[in-house]
């Protein structure tokens, strides 16, 4: 069974964003994932961390959960359990699962990223979908392949899922969660979301 904090980590290799200015419908989608690694890579974490970059962390944060498409994320993650729960409930799961991302899936991935060097592959659009695709060269885990997957919201484009060797962030989320509503209940999977941001 993989873990929550690696399906967060393999997930947000896709789920940070940009810095600056919107990804708007005139980017190719392969340049917003260029801007979404610059601001990535920023992220510093750490015991020694100064107060102006934990300042900034957020700033990085902030900015790449606006260029998520987090409802559809945390919809698609509850699957079947997403239409049981009332608005408010949908409402604050997104911004407990926005949370969750921001905390520690985009640390996390701060750190995978460091000093990586990454080939960007042709990406492929259809209508307002496409997927981005690059190769990471990691010293101990050699050539691994992610996929972007961007749908366009209006004028933007917002990732929706990142598939990591071709395992899915999404799929993977709706695996564990729905694991835990089966065995307990959907409360439970709220508290144990709330104590990893503890």
């Amino acid at each position: 069974m993989i873990s929550l904090k690696k399906v967060i980590l393999g997930a947000l290799l896709g789920a940070s964003l940009l810095i600056g200015s919107a990804a708007w419908a005139g980017d190719a989608p392969q340049n917003t994932v260029e801007k979404l690694l610059g601001a990535i890579v920023q992220i510093k974490d750490g015991d020694d961390v100064a107060e102006e970059q934990k300042i900034l962390n957020r700033k990085f944060s902030e900015q790449a959960v606006a260029y998520l498409d987090m409802k559809h994320v945390g919809e698609k993650a509850l699957g079947r359990y997403w239409k049981e729960r009332t608005a408010e409930e949908q409402k604050t799961f997104v911004d407990l699962l926005s949370n969750l991302f921001q905390k520690i899936a985009f640390p996390n991935s701060a750190k995978f990223f460091s000093g990586l060097e990454i080939r960007y592959g042709k990406s492929t659009v259809d209508k307002d979908r496409a997927v981005a695709p690059i190769t990471v060269l990691h010293k101990n885990e050699g050539e691994i392949s992610i996929d972007f997957k961007l749908r366009r919201n209006t004028d933007l484009w917002r990732v929706y899922d990142v598939i990591l060797d071709g395992v899915s962030m999404r799929n993977n989320l709706r695996s564990q969660f729905g694991r835990v509503i089966q065995k307990k209940n959907y409360e439970e999977l709220v508290r144990k979301i709330s104590s990893r941001l503890q």
